[in-house]
């Protein structure tokens, strides 16, 4: 039987491409599409937002009932719509499947506190190749130790609010883990006026914001004779929704817990 899946905030942009690229996978089923009350979506087929003919499936909001009990929940949305879904899916029991970035420490503290006793996925990007990054960083850093420099260059479209991207966050959390320390402590967001020189252990987290750019990610590591870097670029948003389809069919079958992309891809050292 296919997986009953619900998508929240399934108007948006990465909401429509999970939304059609579900609709092509033979291990998953459409369960239902939620979006935020008042939302002009509100109460439309859920085949409108892509294009497609009806599905017989509304665009539902707030307490409203999917048509169908979903099995699983995928989540792209902003930090406030994913804190209500987390709410609803607590309630209702529902595993989760989190992409939603810029949430601070506080919402994400409220993330696991709605987990308790579920399976859910959280992670700042469902890309394999991104979660493959993650790991060759950490790797790297271990090899070359404290005698290179390392900065992390994030681009992405003009759109995005927040910054850096959640993706430059983990790429420096998982480089910071590698040397043994935390990356609040070490990361330098940016630089301007004189500064001074470079301190040993700093970890540069820079953003780029322009045009149409999917995102891209590269973890540049410098020393005084040669530079190693690693590059991913995303030529389209598929790479994050078949990632979240892909969480979404582990997740059911695992004991409850917070996972993210490295569990699921089995990455986790």
């Amino acid at each position: 039987m296919a997986i009953k899946v619900l998508i929240n905030a399934g108007a948006g942009r990465m909401g429509r491409r999970i939304l059609a690229l579900l609709l092509e996978d033979s291990e998953l089923s459409l369960a239902g599409v939620r979006e935020m009350a008042g939302h002009p979506s509100q109460g439309q087929d859920a085949g409108t937002l892509i294009g497609t003919s009806e599905l017989g499936v509304k665009v539902i909001f707030g307490q409203e009932e999917p048509a169908i009990e979903p099995e699983v929940v995928i989540d792209f949305s902003m930090p406030k719509a994913t804190i209500e879904i987390a709410r609803v899916a607590a309630e209702r029991k529902w595993p989760l499947v989190i992409g939603t970035t810029g949430l601070s420490e506080a919402e994400k503290h409220k993330l696991q506190q709605y987990q308790e006793g579920l399976p859910w996925v959280l992670a700042p990007n469902m890309s394999v190749g991104v979660n493959l990054l993650f790991k060759l960083a950490a790797d790297v850093t271990r090899i070359l130790g404290d005698s290179f420099d390392i900065d992390i260059v994030e681009a992405h479209h003009r759109f995005k609010a927040d910054a850096p991207s959640g993706t430059a966050v983990r790429l420096g959390e998982e480089i910071a883990r590698a040397r043994g320390v935390e990356l609040t402590d070490k990361a330098c967001y940016g630089r301007q006026g004189r500064p001074g020189a470079r301190p040993a252990d700093e970890i540069g987290i820079l953003a780029v914001r322009a045009g149409d750019i999917v995102g891209e990610h590269t973890v540049i590591f410098g020393s005084l004779g040669e530079r190693i870097e690693l590059v991913h670029k995303a030529h389209t948003r598929d790479n994050f929704a078949l990632g979240a389809l892909r969480a979404a069919k582990w997740i059911i079958r695992q004991p409850p817990g917070l996972y993210d992309m490295m569990d699921v891809l089995g990455l986790r050292d």
